[in-house]
């Protein structure tokens, strides 16, 4: 155990916070042995640290989930199932699928953070999420430390949301994704966002797993700040999901607002559309800021605090509120 531990490199976002006492873990084991040493609410629990803001120093015991391995559970000739442990670096996993011919999550390239986090808000991107490919996770629980199986259906995936976002908040820590992946006759993605006009414009004609992530990775690239470089936790918002009526009022008022069908009756919002027209793209207010690309990433551009980029947040929200009557909810976790 560490003390007195920055969490600067921890947090794609760079806030430089303490944690008062901090520790990696490498297996289960030792992770169900801290959990019968400590109390569940003496616990914060971090694994990639790319989907959440930290607005002050975390007065807890600091878990880093560095659980590591790809391990291949079953196969037939069209399918495979890959356990992957939950500190695996997600882009790396979908490389190495890329890299071994496995299909299903090549759209879901760059996204940042690791693949124990990724059910948690049921990651999703380019007309994939990860339910399309998940078949079961496992999770400790926290008070018992007993390791407990969710299946796709218990998980209650939903759009940016899941059991553990929900009724299952905090109870649980996730060690382990198990994904159903293709082996041949992969059903490829192109059509949504700008996959096809990348791969037209690169020549290619019939592509591959390897075209349609690199398309991706472009894409995202040409959008979306390396948090490497500045700090930003990816989509800050998610996308409010309104109903017929409330749509048609705000088509009314807005006739150029864009927009995506998403079910009976449901209608997806773009979040950054709503934020540059209430005209906060590129905008700076110390070193709390929009991205000057892609309007739903806030990012730091140096010593922003937790706090500042909160506030920030805030004011985007009410702005947004005022000018279109919808509210914008943080993707993020705010610690």
């Amino acid at each position: 155990m560490q003390k007195n531990v920055s969490l600067k490199s921890f947090n794609t976002f760079g806030i430089d916070v303490k944690a008062t006492a901090f520790t990696a873990v490498t297996s289960v084991v030792q992770l169900q042995e801290l959990l019968h040493t400590y109390k569940a609410d003496d616990i914060f629990v971090l694994g990639g640290g790319s989907n959440m803001l930290l607005k002050g120093d975390v007065h807890k015991f600091v878990i880093h989930i560095a659980l590591r391995g790809i391990e291949i559970i079953q196969e037939t000739d069209t399918h495979v199932h890959l356990k992957v442990m939950a500190g695996e670096n997600w882009h790396s996993f979908v490389q190495y699928c890329v890299e071994n011919d496995l299909g299903g999550v090549e759209n879901l390239s760059l996204i940042p953070g690791n693949v124990g986090t990724s059910p948690i808000q049921n990651i999703g991107a380019y007309g994939v999420e990860l339910k399309d490919t998940f078949l079961s996770c496992e999770a400790v629980s926290r008070e018992t430390g007993e390791v407990r199986t969710f299946s796709l259906e218990a998980c209650k995936f939903d759009y940016r949301d899941s059991i553990f976002k929900n009724e299952a908040k905090d109870a649980y820590i996730i060690t382990a994704v198990t994904f159903k992946l293709t082996k041949k006759n992969h059903v490829l993605h192109t059509e949504y966002g700008a996959i096809q006009e990348v791969l037209d414009r690169n020549g290619i004609q019939k592509p591959t797993l390897r075209d349609v992530s690199q398309a991706v990775i472009q894409i995202r690239q040409s959008k979306l700040p390396d948090p490497l470089v500045l700090g930003n936790s990816g989509s800050f918002f998610k996308n409010p999901i309104i109903d017929q009526e409330a749509f048609t009022a705000l088509r009314k008022a807005h006739p150029e607002v864009p927009y995506y069908p998403v079910g009976e009756n449901k209608i997806k919002v773009p979040a950054g559309w709503l934020i540059e027209q209430a005209g906060f793209k590129g905008k700076r207010f110390g070193d709390a800021g929009v991205h000057d690309k892609q309007a739903l990433v806030l990012v730091n551009h140096g010593n922003a605090s937790g706090e500042e980029i909160w506030n920030l947040a805030m004011k985007i929200q009410k702005e947004v509120h005022r000018k279109f009557g919808l509210t914008i909810t943080p993707e993020v976790n705010i610690i």
